[in-house]
């Protein structure tokens, strides 16, 4: 039968239904909203052992991640030169990380700071000591602020390599780090005081109940390591290396189950992503440290999700600083 031929109310029906279906003209036409971006944040704190500098740098040039490295200022020391640090409280040339064992190794980190810095990656403060600076007042944690930057900025004279220090080393160490996570993620009100008034742009010391928008809004945004299934049950754990170690081994080297130990790390590494990719989207925060557990095992998990997940679509594998600038909107306050 022809269209022509077709019973008026049919011929009726088709044409109110192609009507409800196409849009009323071309200026009413409202393209679907687009999703934002899937923000992978990778960190490691301490920032001291020269191999796995290597072995993250090697990571990220592999999956075009950048990450962020919260470093410790004493691994820029040796004990020769132990007694120029003093934390808040404590005798002169303690450290509860220990310092540098030589000059050598103290220029091989520089050599790795400058070229993660160079690539893109960001440098951050984790302080020096890495003491608990849950009871330190605002002056306190400045005067710890200040020992990172003594440290940093004159690591090379420090050290008698000063006729190998790049030509933008001095503006580096004075302005490129600008963000910070406390030791042991122990914050107070003292040193959110202290990061606004030294001019930190964020601070990664939180921990949230879940992957959680940071709070881009004041003078120092605050980003916050989320609670992340893990494991048969599902239990909530902090995203990042040690509380794995601690919840798989009780913080206790167990190298004979490392690979039970990698699968589970990295399906809850995976399952903490999907869930955000596949809906809202929060940027995920996953932390690590400059130490293999249970046998490399979260190393492992890290290599193994960044490869697979960072040259996904819609997929950014960013620093902290980077994700700060991408997620502030107009309206917050400078940084």
């Amino acid at each position: 039968m022809s269209v022509s031929r077709l019973p008026a109310t049919l011929t009726l029906a088709m044409a109110l239904a192609a009507s409800l279906a196409a849009p009323a003209g071309a200026g009413d036409a409202r393209p679907a909203p687009a999703r934002p971006e899937q923000l992978v944040i990778i960190s490691f704190d301490g920032a001291h052992d020269n191999r796995l500098w290597e072995r993250s740098l090697a990571l990220g040039d592999r999956t075009g991640a950048r990450f962020t490295y919260f470093l410790s200022c004493t691994f820029l020391m040796t004990k020769a030169h132990s007694k120029a640090y003093q934390a808040p409280g404590k005798s002169a040339g303690r450290s509860n990380v220990g310092f540098a064992p030589d000059r050598a190794d103290v220029a091989a980190r520089l050599g790795h700071i400058w070229a993660a810095y160079q690539a893109g990656h960001e440098i951050g403060s984790h302080g020096c000591g890495h003491f608990d600076g849950k009871d330190w007042s605002k002056a306190q944690w400045q005067t710890e602020f200040a020992s990172f930057r003594a440290a940093l900025g004159n690591a090379w004279a420090d050290h008698g390599l000063a006729a190998a220090s790049p030509a933008g080393w001095a503006d580096f160490a004075d302005r490129a780090v600008r963000g910070f996570r406390a030791p042991y993620l122990s914050a107070d009100s003292g040193l959110y005081a202290a990061l606004a008034a030294d001019g930190f742009a964020y601070d990664a010391s939180g921990v949230s109940r879940g992957p959680a928008a940071p709070d881009t809004g004041g003078r120092v945004a605050r980003f916050s390591l989320p609670l992340i299934p893990e494991g048969p049950a599902g239990r909530p754990v902090i995203g990042m290396d040690y509380n794995l170690f601690a919840r798989h081994s009780r913080a206790v080297e167990t190298p004979d189950t490392s690979g039970d130990f990698e699968a589970r790390a990295l399906a809850a590494f995976r399952n903490a992503f999907e869930k955000q990719y596949q809906g809202t989207r929060i940027p995920l925060q996953l932390g690590f440290h400059f130490v293999e557990m249970n046998g490399g095992a979260y190393w492992r998990a890290l290599e193994r999700f960044a490869t697979e997940t960072c040259g996904k679509p819609e997929v950014e594998c960013v620093s902290y600083q980077d994700a700060m600038k991408r997620l502030r909107s107009p309206d917050d306050s400078a940084s």
